[in-house]
């Protein structure tokens, strides 16, 4: 009872909202102490009760403002309920200068579910009135985990109303893209701050990389990427262009998902040399020793994590083996197939930054583990 205000708020900052609740019962002093600002900086609430009155959010709806760094996981996207209750708990934190936002879903997707009550609802918080501080504020914005198609619209309201965002990650690997390359170039000019960029293939352009080459735009310091069947329809970037944006962003890492609905004839021409590639998920679930092979040859200096889901082989054994030899700064190697003992021998010994890893010996039940080393 002797703990200065500060030390308690900051125990009650790793609760959930609803635990909170719980502790602010215990007597006056954990009451008070839990309005104190420490407590709601860093927050995630979950939103799945099926109550759109959810009484330990009631018992904190004027404390919601204090919320700096937000994460709302809405589960059972089904249930009205939960979607309603996220979105008052958006519109209540972004009255307060909210400085990051992280919306994802659990659960399965309703049939014929666009998310347009979501989408609406996410817009109308950030792009609020002048009186309502909205994203003014918003520095990081992480929509990955919505599993709904994003209009372009949304994101050219959202970067009007944050001109100081720095993240935006809007590759939710949906099966379709809808923000097209001048939505792109609108947000770049709009968020001159913006030095990590999250989006699908389709999304970029020349005018794009145009944009991200003007001398006077900050250091792009990361790029994620995701590759769906309709990059086959667009013509790739060349090594040039890659090349041209490693030289403006010397600090650029890129993470390429490469989805199994792209051709593999098309993997080739997204998996350019000169890409400066730190994360790499190849997801076919065919064969992948060519593949393999490739990105030993371009990516061995800057690879760290690489995420295959294929077909066993001895080919691709030796595929990986060769990996390991030449990828010294690989972090984690997740291998969904039956691999050899001497592939993972290889990858211990040759990678000493390797921290975890997947790779089996023998079949096991769904999901495989991965094995962390201490």
């Amino acid at each position: 009872m002797e703990f200065p205000e500060e030390v308690l708020a900051h125990i009650f900052s790793y609760l959930s909202v609803k635990e909170r609740d719980s502790a602010s019962a215990v007597c006056r002093r954990w009451s008070q102490s839990m309005s104190h600002p420490r407590v709601w900086r860093y927050t995630e609430i979950r939103c799945e009760t099926g109550e759109q009155e959810d009484p330990a959010l009631q018992h904190f709806s004027s404390l919601l403002p204090l919320v700096r760094h937000l994460k709302i996981t809405v589960s059972s996207l089904s249930d009205p309920a939960n979607r309603s209750a996220a979105l008052s708990v958006l519109r209540l934190a972004t009255s307060g200068p909210l400085r990051t936002l992280t919306l994802s879903c659990s659960g399965g997707v309703p049939l014929f579910y666009s998310g347009h009550d979501l989408e609406e609802g996410l817009e109308a918080a950030l792009t609020a009135a002048p009186e309502h501080v909205g994203g003014a504020f918003l520095s990081h914005l992480d929509l990955r985990g919505v599993p709904f198609t994003l209009s372009q619209s949304l994101v050219r309201a959202l970067a009007r109303q944050s001109p100081n965002l720095r993240s935006l990650l809007v590759n939710n690997q949906t099966l379709v893209c809808k923000v097209e390359p001048e939505a792109v170039v609108e947000v770049l000019g709009l968020c001159p701050l913006l030095n990590t960029l999250g989006l699908f293939y389709t999304s970029l352009s020349q005018k794009v990389v145009d944009e991200l080459l003007l001398p006077q735009r900050c250091p792009l310091l990361a790029m994620e990427l995701y590759c769906e069947r309709f990059a086959k329809y667009i013509p790739p970037l060349e090594d040039s262009v890659w090349a041209g944006l490693k030289h403006r962003h010397p600090g650029l890492k890129v993470s390429l998902i490469l989805d199994h609905t792209l051709p593999m004839d098309h993997f080739s021409s997204v998996l350019q040399p000169s890409v400066p590639l730190q994360h790499l998920e190849l997801l076919t679930f065919t064969d992948l020793v060519q593949q393999t092979h490739l990105v030993t040859q371009s990516y061995s200096h800057a690879l760290e994590t690489i995420i295959l889901q294929t077909t066993s082989s001895p080919e691709l054994d030796s595929a990986l083996h060769s990996l390991a030899a030449a990828c010294s700064l690989l972090r984690e190697v997740h291998c969904y197939c039956v691999v050899s003992c001497d592939v993972i021998r290889a990858f211990k010994d040759c990678c000493p930054l390797l921290w975890r890893y997947t790779l089996k010996t023998r079949k096991e039940p769904h999901p495989w583990r991965c094995t962390v080393i201490k």
